[in-house]
C-alpha cells in the first residue's frame, strides 16, 4: 500500500479508536498543549498495548512503529509552544491594561544562582502543569516581586512570559482610580475576568499603590476597599495565567497579601560580580577593565548599569569611533552616580 494511504488509514483508525476513550482524548491534548514529548509517546504506546489487547495487531505495529520513527527524528514536537493569540483589551478594558509580546528570556538576565533557580522553577511547573493539576496540586503561579528599582522585576515578568509564550498584560495602576468612589474595585474584578478569559502573565507594578497596609495612618477608604476586593479575588481565582506583583516597598505591603503568594522573590542591587558580567555582555566585542569599571559601578542597578552601557556606545558611534574605550565607560558611569543621588530611576 502506498505510504500515505498506509498513513491515512493508521490516522483514521488511531483517532476512532481514542474517540471511545475520553480520558485518553484529553490527556493526549494536553501533553500537546504542553509540548511534553514523553507523555505524548506513552499515551501513543498505551494506545497501542490496548489495541493489541484487542486483537488489532496491524493497528498497534504501525502505532509502534510510527513512535520509533518520531523518536529517531528527535523531538516530536516544538520545545517551544505557538503563542497565545494576542487579543488586544476593548473597551474600558483598554484604559486598564496593555499587551506585548516580550522577547527577553532569563538568559538574558544577571541573575543569582538562588533567583534563577527560582524562576527556573516556576517556568518548569508551568510547562508540566497537567502533570501536576492530575495529581491534585497546583503550579505556582502567584508571584510576588519585591526590591529596590531597576533590579529587573519587571525584566524578569517579562521573561517568564517569553520562556511560556504568553502574552504580558501590565495593568495601569494610575487607571484603575477615578474620580466615583467604588469604581476601582469594579474595574478591578473587569482585570480578573480577563485574567480567567486569557490565560498569560499579568504584571500587577507599583503594588503597594493597591497593596498597602489598612491599618495606616494615612488610610484612605478607596484604597482599602480595593485591596480587599484583591484579597478576595485572588482567593477565589481558579485560572491558568501568571499574577505577578511588583513593588519596591514591600514593607507598606498589607501582611494578608503575603500568603496569597507562591513564591516571594527578592531582587537586589548587583554586587560587583554581577556587575561585571552585565558589563561584559553589555559590552561585548570591547576590550575594556570589566572589573576595575565593576567597582566603579558600585551601588547602581542594573539598570542603571545597562543605561551606562549603552551611553557608552552611543558617544563612541558618535564620535565615529567602531571601539568603546575605557573612559567612555567611565564617564556614563559617573553621570549615572551623580543621577542616583538626586533621583531614583524607574523600575526595570
Amino acid at each position: 500500500m502506498h505510504n500515505g494511504a498506509v498513513g491515512e488509514s493508521v490516522s483514521l483508525a488511531f483517532f476512532q479508536t481514542i474517540m471511545a476513550n475520553g480520558a485518553q482524548i484529553k490527556a493526549l491534548l494536553r501533553a500537546c498543549r504542553d509540548s511534553n514529548e514523553s507523555d505524548l509517546i506513552t499515551l501513543a504506546l498505551q494506545i497501542a498495548a490496548g489495541e493489541a489487547r484487542a486483537g488489532h495487531g496491524k493497528l498497534a505495529q504501525d502505532i509502534r512503529e510510527l513512535v520509533e520513527e518520531m523518536k529517531q527524528r528527535g523531538a516530536t514536537i516544538s520545545p517551544t509552544r505557538m503563542p497565545t493569540p494576542l487579543v488586544q483589551p476593548k473597551g474600558e478594558l483598554a484604559d486598564l491594561i496593555s499587551v506585548v509580546y516580550p522577547d527577553a528570556v532569563i538568559s538574558d538576565l544577571v541573575l543569582s544562582p538562588e533567583m534563577e533557580r527560582r524562576l527556573n522553577r516556576v517556568i518548569h511547573e508551568q510547562r508540566q502543569s497537567a502533570r501536576i493539576r492530575e495529581s491534585g496540586l497546583e503550579p505556582r503561579r502567584r508571584l510576588l516581586f519585591v526590591g529596590p528599582p531597576g533590579t529587573g522585576k519587571t525584566l524578569s515578568a517579562q521573561a517568564l512570559a517569553s520562556e511560556l509564550s504568553l502574552p504580558l498584560f501590565t495593568l495601569h495602576l494610575e487607571a484603575l482610580f477615578t474620580r466615583y468612589m467604588g469604581e476601582a474595585a469594579a474595574r478591578l474584578k473587569l482585570v480578573f475576568d480577563n485574567i480567567s478569559a486569557v490565560r498569560g502573565v499579568y504584571l500587577f507594578d507599583e503594588f503597594d499603590a493597591i497593596g498597602q497596609q489598612r491599618a495606616t495612618q494615612n488610610d484612605v477608604g478607596e484604597i482599602r476597599r480595593v485591596l480587599n476586593s484583591f484579597l478576595q479575588m485572588i482567593e477565589q481565582d481558579r485560572s491558568q495565567s501568571i499574577l505577578v506583583a511588583a513593588t519596591n516597598h514591600p514593607s507598606m505591603l498589607d501582611q494578608a497579601l503575603f500568603r496569597r503568594f507562591d513564591e516571594v522573590i527578592r531582587f537586589h542591587l548587583p554586587d560587583q560580580t554581577e556587575i561585571s558580567a552585565l558589563l561584559g555582555r553589555r559590552l561585548r566585542g570591547h576590550a575594556l577593565p570589566l572589573e576595575e569599571l565593576a567597582a566603579q559601578a558600585a551601588g547602581l542597578s542594573f539598570a542603571d548599569v545597562a543605561r551606562a552601557c549603552d551611553d557608552a556606545l552611543k558617544h563612541a558611534l558618535l564620535s565615529g569611533r567602531a571601539a568603546v574605550v575605557v573612559d567612555d565607560v567611565r564617564h556614563a558611569l559617573e553621570e549615572r552616580q551623580a543621577d542616583k543621588n538626586v533621583f531614583l530611576g524607574p523600575d526595570r
